[in-house]
C-alpha cells in the first residue's frame, strides 16, 4: 500500500471527497491536516445553519425576491427598467417582457440599427453611459476613444497574461482587471471624470483580455498554436472580438451581426441583477474601478449568474445523446425526466427556461433567436435550431402540469446564445467572458450612477 506522502489521491472527510494530500514540501496536505479541516469544515456548518422558520418569522426575503418573483426595492437607477408584471384591480398579472434602456424600447433600438445595417454594441453603451443616443458625429468620436485605449500598457501581455496562464477565463478576467491599478497613475481617484476614464479603457479592453488569456491558456494547458492579433480600431467591438479569436482573422458580415447583437442585448439588465447589484454596493464603499469591476466579474464568475448557457448545451448535447430528438413523443419524456430530476444532472431543471423576473416573455430571447435562425440557416444547422424551438415551446408546458408556477416561464435570453457562440465557433471558455464583455457598458454605467449620487454606503439590515 503506498504511503500518505507517495499517494496523490486519497478519500478525505465526511462524503468521502477526493482531495490531494502530499506533503507541505509539495504543496498539499497531510492526511492528519485534511481530517483536521474537515472538523472544523463541520463544525462551521452545524453553527451557521439557520432555521427556515425564521425567515418567514422576521419577514426575510431569501435572494430579496418574494416567491412571485418581485423584488425587494433596495436602489434606484435611471439606467434600465424591465417590465415582466401589470397591476390590474389590485393584483399583479404577468405581461409580455419588456426591456428599456434609458427609455429607450430595446426592439426600437435593435430596428434602428438593422435599418441602417451599422453594429450596435457602441451606440449601446453610449447610450447607457450618458443617457442619450449619439448622433454620427457623436458615436464617431466615441468610437474613435474606445479605439485609443486598444493598446495595453508595456509588457502587460508578456507580465500578467502569458506568465500565469489559467483555464478559467473568469478568473484570469479578474486578474487582469486587478493588474491594470500599479499601471494607472491615478487609480484611486474616484471623481467622474477620472471613472469615467477608467471605465472607458475597461470596455476596451476586457475583450483583448478575454481572447488573449484563452489564446494563452491555449497554448499552455492544450498544446496549441499561439497567435495573437492586435484589435482594429476601425472594426467594431463584435467584429475585433472575431477578428482577434480566429488564426486567420476571417468573418462573415452575419457572424459580426450576430454577436455583436448578443452584446447589445447583454449590455444591461437593470441594477437587480447580481453582478451589478454588486458593482453598487461595492461602489458604496468608496473603493476604486479596478476593484469594483472584478468583484462584478467575481459575481458573474458564479454559475447562478453568468453560466446558464454553458448549461444549456450540455443539456442539449446530453439530450441528443440520450434519446432521438426528431421523435415528439421521446423529447416530451426527456423533458418530463428532466423536471423529475431523472435526466441530466439530476437538479430537476430545464436550463434555459424560466427567468427570475420575466414571466410570459424575456424579450432578449425574442430577439436573438431571429438572429440565430439567421446564421443556423448560413452553417447548415437548421435542423438543431428546430429542436431548440420545440423544447422552447415543450418545456413551459411540462414545467406548469408539475410545478407550482407563480408567474409563467419561458425561453430567456441563455436558452439561445449558448448555441448561437456554439454556430460562432466560440470556445465555450468564452462564453461567459462575453457576458463580461457586454456587461462592461451595464456595471459603467451603474458605478457612475452610484458615485454621481453620492449616496449612504449600502448596508442591509441582519436580525
Amino acid at each position: 500500500m503506498l504511503s500518505w506522502k507517495q499517494s496523490h489521491v486519497r478519500q478525505c472527510g465526511k462524503g468521502g471527497k477526493q482531495m490531494a494530500v502530499k506533503d507541505h514540501e509539495n504543496g498539499f496536505l497531510t492526511k492528519d491536516e485534511w481530517v483536521k479541516i474537515g472538523d472544523l469544515t463541520r463544525q462551521c456548518a452545524d453553527a451557521c445553519r439557520i432555521d427556515p422558520k425564521f425567515y418567514e418569522q422576521y419577514d426575510v426575503k431569501k435572494g430579496l425576491r418574494d416567491l412571485d418573483g418581485k423584488g425587494v426595492l433596495a436602489g434606484l437607477t435611471e439606467i434600465s427598467e424591465i417590465k415582466s408584471m401589470d397591476e390590474v384591480d389590485g393584483k399583479r398579472v404577468p405581461v409580455e417582457g419588456e426591456l428599456y434602456y434609458r427609455g429607450y424600447d430595446v426592439n426600437e433600438l435593435v430596428r434602428g440599427v438593422l435599418a441602417d445595417k451599422r453594429f450596435g454594441f457602441e451606440e449601446t453603451a453610449y447610450l447607457l453611459l450618458t443617457g442619450k443616443l449619439p448622433n454620427a458625429r457623436e458615436l464617431r468620436s466615441f468610437c474613435s476613444l474606445l479605439g485609443e485605449f486598444y493598446t495595453l500598457p508595456k509588457n502587460f501581455v508578456r507580465d500578467i497574461i502569458m506568465k500565469s496562464p489559467s483555464s478559467d477565463m473568469m478568473n484570469t478576467l479578474m486578474r487582469c482587471v486587478l493588474s491594470l491599478f500599479p499601471y494607472d497613475p491615478d487609480p484611486n481617484n474616484t471623481s467622474p471624470e477620472n471613472v469615467m476614464r477608467q471605465c472607458l479603457q475597461l470596455i476596451a479592453e476586457v475583450p483583448i483580455f478575454s481572447v488573449y488569456s484563452y489564446a494563452a491558456s491555449s497554448f499552455y494547458n492544450n498544446n496549441d498554436s499561439l497567435v495573437i492579433h492586435r484589435p482594429q480600431p476601425s472594426l467594431s467591438m463584435a467584429e475585433n472580438i472575431l477578428y482577434m479569436l480566429r488564426q486567420d482573422c476571417r468573418y462573415t458580415e452575419l457572424e459580426a451581426r450576430v454577436l455583436d447583437m448578443a452584446l447589445v442585448l447583454h449590455a444591461e439588465h437593470g441594477g437587480g441583477n447580481n453582478s451589478t447589484f454588486t458593482t453598487h454596493v461595492v461602489t458604496s464603499s468608496g473603493t476604486d474601478t479596478y476593484s469594483a469591476i472584478a468583484a462584478a466579474l467575481a459575481s458573474l464568475k458564479g454559475p447562478r449568474h453568468g453560466g446558464a448557457n454553458i448549461r444549456v448545451m450540455q443539456m442539449f448535447d446530453d439530450m441528443k445523446k440520450s434519446i432521438d430528438t426528431r421523435d415528439d413523443a421521446q423529447l416530451a419524456d426527456y423533458l418530463n425526466a428532466l423536471v423529475d430530476g431523472k435526466a441530466f444532472d439530476g437538479k430537476g431543471l430545464i436550463y434555459g427556461i424560466g427567468h427570475a423576473v420575466y414571466s410570459i416573455s424575456d424579450p432578449r430571447a425574442k430577439i436573438f433567436r431571429e438572429f440565430v435562425e439567421k446564421l443556423s440557416f448560413e452553417k447548415g444547422l437548421h435542423e438543431e435550431y428546430e429542436l431548440y424551438r420545440r423544447v422552447e415551446t415543450l418545456a413551459p408546458e411540462i414545467i406548469g402540469k408539475k410545478r407550482k408556477i407563480y408567474k409563467g416561464v419561458s425561453a430567456n435570453v441563455d436558452f439561445y446564445s449558448g448555441f448561437a457562440y456554439r454556430l460562432l465557433n466560440i470556445p465555450v471558455e468564452l462564453y461567459t467572458p462575453i457576458f463580461a464583455i457586454a456587461r462592461m457598458a451595464g456595471w459603467s454605467a451603474h458605478r457612475m450612477e452610484e458615485l454621481v449620487n453620492a449616496g449612504k454606503i449600502i448596508r442591509p439590515a441582519y436580525a
